[in-house]
């Protein structure tokens, strides 16, 4: 058994199901609210500097849209090593948070104390200003323990919090679009062991602006 899973188990586990993209992530505890949760997803409002871009080209927003209705419905597993990579290279510059959620040990399991913060993202992924995009959920585990282990465990928890935010808060499955990660990219590269790595991390995949409707 990995030190991610004693991290993240009844024992005092962390999991993490997440990405390692650095722009805009924001980290949040056992008690972070839904307010919380929905100011970090929100589309930020574009500065005069930042106003065009990238992700102000309608053509890019289509090759966006038209990736991201490929791995709709998909399982995590089916997920090439391709696949996981674009999904990351796309979510880098999109809104983000970072949740530390525990699981029972060794196991996908959601462990009682971090229920209220997987509800919390019920509740803000049901805001109406939110409808209409896309969520990415993604594993990650640290660096110990091996690859195949980590990769499985992050999938498998990653899809957890799918389904309950699915049978919970009636969220659309196909706008949860769950990815693991395992072990393959740290947010803390010089420390993999440190608990930093292991997150669960959401991302707002089709960030609307202020001028949309």
């Amino acid at each position: 058994m990995t030190r991610f899973d004693k991290f993240f188990g009844l024992k005092a586990i962390t999991l993490t199901a997440a990405l390692s993209m650095t722009a805009g992530v924001a980290f949040a505890g056992d008690n972070v609210s839904a307010n919380q949760i929905l100011d970090a997803l929100k589309p930020k409002p574009a500065t005069r500097g930042l106003s065009v871009g990238p992700q102000a080209d309608p053509a890019v927003q289509a090759k966006e849209a038209t990736f991201l209705n490929t791995v709709r419905n998909r399982s995590t597993r089916s997920l090439s090593m391709g696949e996981r990579e674009q999904i990351a290279e796309l979510a880098a510059t999109k809104p983000k948070i970072d949740l530390e959620i525990q699981f029972d040990y060794n196991s996908a399991d959601i462990a009682k104390t971090s229920v209220p913060s997987v509800q919390a993202l019920g509740k803000a992924l049901s805001d109406p200003s939110l409808k209409g995009s896309t969520f990415v959920v993604a594993g990650h585990t640290d660096a110990i323990g091996g690859e195949e282990y980590n990769q499985g465990l992050s999938e498998r928890r990653a899809d957890t919090i799918k389904k309950y935010l699915v049978q919970n808060y009636g969220l659309n499955g196909t706008d949860l679009v769950t990815v693991g990660y395992g072990k393959t990219k740290l947010k803390d590269t010089a420390n993999g062991a440190d608990p930093i790595n292991r997150r669960v991390q959401v991302v707002n995949m089709e960030a609307k602006t202020t001028a949309s409707k």
